[in-house]
């Protein structure tokens, strides 16, 4: 398994973490859709995803496919350790 180095796992842990919230405000919002804290607080967690989906794919590639990430020149889609090898 390629080693990446302790920033790469650390960005990734507070993806994840901040994806988790959206799946959470997400079932929320299915039963409580008039609730416009937690419609605030979606927008601003989705806001903060993209974020660091954007900082950690500048640094490390491609974080997902299908169109949802851009590709770089060398089309590195692949080339980092799947989500289940780390």
């Amino acid at each position: 398994m390629k080693q990446m180095p302790q920033e790469y796992y650390q960005r990734l842990e507070e993806i994840q973490a901040i994806d988790f919230v959206l799946v959470e405000l997400t079932l929320y919002l299915d039963t409580h859709p008039d609730d416009d804290q937690a419609k605030q607080q979606f927008n601003q967690y989705a806001k903060y995803s993209k974020q660091l989906k954007r900082a950690f794919e500048s640094k490390f590639g491609p974080l997902q496919q299908y169109g949802n990430s851009y590709t770089d020149a060398n089309w590195s889609w692949g080339t980092a350790p799947w989500p289940w090898q780390i």
